[in-house]
């Protein structure tokens, strides 16, 4: 035991065989194999799957029988490992191959639960020549070697930006039966508050899941913190930080929720809306208590006292369709979907910008927007539209400027980072198939520095961790959050 990992386990042991580093049975785990010799009892490291170089099934002579026999060379090592594992030899070549064809998909992915699925199958090819007991259980076994297939039949190159970029893979559906969409993500930083315990002060990535859900991770490590807990049914749109100890979760179900970063717990509700919550920004962290806006789609803002939960003013948008919500100089920017109002916090009208003026051709509406205030400019994506466009915030009547996304099919979301870039994440043609897609802009040169290309479907969310990391959640069919190095 003391020569594994804290969460390692032997998950199968052969009979007693003879190898070239003595009699004793191979064992295997989720990272590695090695052999607990006879005799002298010990420990002998065979390989971890990450070292295998090549895994051949063959015969040797021993008098007039061939003895079937496994030979795993390393990538490191001259000698190479060999045991006469006899009617066990076919199973365990099928076993190791697929550990290590999982393993190598998880390190180019950056994706550890590919070694829990290659040891799902693993364990099923087990179960399999168990039950059947005949000669046709190996081929049966054989055609569960789900990652090893993949690994002969297509290699799964990922992009040699991607790779550089991309630091970890988790999966928050881990454990259901299904995957779920990541709706929204938010970052929290730690040590906020000086109530907290150690453990509670870690960074924390909060990630709304479809129905209602919620997952949160430590985002030192990137581990579980507090597996899901419900905030009501409905899908979640956007989520804030208020106070120190409070995170606001808006609600297709026209309700705020309030979590307790304390107790992990949703014990306030705010009813005050009528449709689906869209926006939620915090105004004055630094002072206390912060004022918090939160808009819904039936045109509505409020502002919150965030220490007393009460409405301190309200006020209606002509039109349907309000999205989104920032602040910025003082006054409250607000996507409406055909236009973006600039208002006082009182909710007078000071600009608006029309999408009918600038897009004659096919009729469109806002998706989304970023204020990027060091060049006073705005930048909005359109639907139908693989272009991201830019205003300028002293004339907002100019035609804007366009900086193409190549192969992009639709724009889901876009972030600013680190002042000069702006990160954009939809769907676009990868390798000629169509994946979730990351735009990198450079916001001064007004160019795509990078394509990054890490989820099979569509990129729905993004959110950044003090300009380090960028998190993109991606749609159902996969449901997984990538963590991206910034530069």
């Amino acid at each position: 035991m003391e020569q594994l990992d804290k969460n390692e386990c032997v998950y199968k042991l052969s009979s007693s065989v003879k190898t070239n580093r003595g009699v004793g049975k191979i064992a295997m785990t989720q990272k590695r194999l090695f052999l607990l010799t006879e005799g002298r009892p010990g420990y002998v490291e065979i390989s971890t799957f990450r070292n295998i170089e090549e895994v051949r099934s063959t015969t040797v002579a021993f008098l007039l029988l061939r003895i079937p026999t496994l030979k795993i060379k390393m990538v490191s090592k001259k000698e190479v490992f060999e045991a006469n594992l006899k009617t066990e030899c076919d199973l365990w070549h099928l076993m190791v191959k697929e550990m290590w064809a999982g393993k190598k998909l998880a390190d180019d992915h950056k994706d550890p639960q590919y070694v829990q699925q290659a040891l799902t199958h693993v364990l099923l090819m087990d179960a399999v020549v168990g039950a059947l007991q005949s000669p046709g259980a190996i081929y049966a076994a054989s055609k569960l070697s789900y990652f090893d297939k993949m690994k002969n039949e297509m290699p799964m190159a990922v992009p040699k930006t991607t790779s550089e970029t991309l630091k970890h893979k988790i999966n928050p559906s881990a454990g259901e039966t299904f995957p779920r969409a990541i709706d929204v993500l938010l970052y929290t930083p730690g040590h906020l508050d000086p109530a907290e315990k150690v453990e509670d002060a870690h960074p924390k990535l909060w990630c709304a899941l479809n129905e209602g859900k919620v997952v949160v991770f430590d985002a030192s490590s990137w581990t579980v913190h507090q597996h899901c807990f419900k905030v009501g049914t409905s899908k979640l749109n956007c989520m804030v930080m208020a106070e120190q100890s409070q995170v606001w979760v808006g609600s297709e179900d026209s309700v705020i929720y309030i979590i307790n970063v304390h107790s992990m717990s949703c014990n306030k509700q705010l009813t005050d809306h009528r449709s689906s919550v869209t926006g939620l920004v915090v105004q004055d962290r630094a002072q206390a208590p912060s004022t918090v806006y939160s808009c819904s789609a039936d045109g509505t803002v409020l502002a919150w006292n965030a220490s007393s939960l009460r409405v301190t003013s309200r006020f209606q948008l002509p039109g349907n369709g309000l999205s989104a919500i920032r602040l910025h100089g003082g006054r409250l920017w607000c996507c409406t979907g055909n236009s973006i109002v600039v208002v006082t916090t009182a909710g007078f009208l000071h600009q608006e910008l029309k999408i009918g003026e600038n897009f004659k051709e096919i009729s469109t509406s806002f998706l989304g927007f970023q204020l990027v205030p060091e060049q006073e400019q705005l930048w909005a994506a359109c639907a139908g539209y693989d272009d991201i466009y830019i205003w300028s915030l002293q004339d907002l009547a100019q035609p804007p400027q366009r900086i193409h996304l190549q192969d992009c099919s639709k724009i889901n979301c876009m972030i600013r980072v680190k002042k000069q870039q702006i990160w954009v994440g939809g769907t676009g043609l990868s390798q000629g198939r169509s994946k979730g897609k990351i735009y990198v802009i450079d916001a001064e040169r007004k160019t795509v520095e990078k394509e990054l290309v890490a989820h099979t479907d569509m990129v729905k969310t993004l959110c950044s961790a003090e300009d380090r990391y960028v998190l993109s959640g991606s749609g159902r069919e996969e449901g997984k959050i990538a963590i991206w190095k910034v530069e």
